[in-house]
């Protein structure tokens, strides 16, 4: 859907719309620059509705929900807005930090509850496939995107001892020289894209390994370099992004995987424990 689509249903629709829709509707035709970044409770709040009302009013506009005509309305402004572009818009003089909290942890239930609505289950399950079947994983993940990467890396190469993240300050060539089309390249990319996500990936399909993306939405970078493709929710009422369905969907993999391989994961944590005693690893 394009943007004129966008209005141009709005104004179809004008005649059944609710008071409460109206008033949706006439602020987002005349914030057309900042309306697309707002969260669902930033846009009800600046509306005058409820957050639920906002929601509703994306299903009535045939989106699949209010991310997904957030997204629609974000890619209409055919630019990416900086870091502090985006602060100015989410962010006024009037807003106030004891009020962070609730408004955060509001929107990260909301992406968590629509990252788990839009996920396709068979992909996920080809994806485990995947990771199981590997015979190296690569993890690429770059700036904040990172920490999620960590946190994936961590708990594979526990379990599976062949999972390594490529780290920016790594030489990339180096370490996929010996690519084949037996490894795994997972890709983490959350807007704005980090070029040398996007040039790995595509290096990684020239070789032939398979590659999984864990991406924001369908208009990112990252998906046409994906064969397997998992989308998370990631906006928040701030110039970052919130990574708590992106970490929520990392642990569902390792999780799944873990159930997979039972018996070798339960062997390999056993001998784990015996090294981690000798060691004195943990505070008794």
């Amino acid at each position: 859907m394009l943007e004129s689509d966008v209005y141009q249903r709005i104004t179809e629709l004008q005649d059944q719309m609710s008071k409460s829709q109206k008033k949706i509707a006439n602020y987002l035709i005349n914030h057309t620059e900042t309306a697309p970044f707002l969260t669902a409770s930033k846009l009800a709040k600046n509306a005058g509705v409820g957050e639920a009302t906002v929601v509703r009013f994306a299903v009535f506009l045939d989106f699949h929900g209010y991310p997904d005509m957030q997204r629609h309305l974000q890619e209409a402004l055919q630019r990416k807005w900086t870091s502090a572009e985006v602060f100015a818009r989410t962010t006024d003089e009037t807003d106030q930090p004891e009020n962070a909290v609730s408004e955060i942890l509001s929107d990260d239930m909301q992406n968590l509850k629509e990252t788990l609505h839009q996920i396709d289950v068979k992909v996920f399950e080809e994806a485990v496939k995947d990771i199981i079947e590997a015979k190296r994983i690569y993890i690429i993940a770059y700036r904040s995107a990172a920490s999620i990467g960590s946190f994936l890396e961590f708990y594979l190469d526990l379990v599976l001892q062949n999972t390594e993240m490529v780290r920016e300050a790594d030489g990339v060539s180096e370490h996929l020289l010996d690519m084949t089309s037996e490894d795994l390249v997972i890709g983490f990319g959350f807007s704005r894209y980090t070029k040398r996500t996007v040039e790995v990936l595509k290096y990684a399909k020239h070789r032939g390994a398979k590659t999984l993306v864990l991406t924001d939405h369908l208009m990112s970078p990252l998906v046409p370099y994906g064969d397997q493709k998992l989308l998370a929710a990631t906006e928040i009422n701030s110039f970052i992004d919130s990574f708590s369905a992106p970490l929520s969907i990392s642990s569902a993999l390792i999780t799944a995987v873990t159930r997979s391989e039972h018996k070798k994961v339960e062997a390999r944590l056993k001998e784990l424990e015996g090294l981690w005693e000798t060691f004195d690893v943990f505070y008794d």
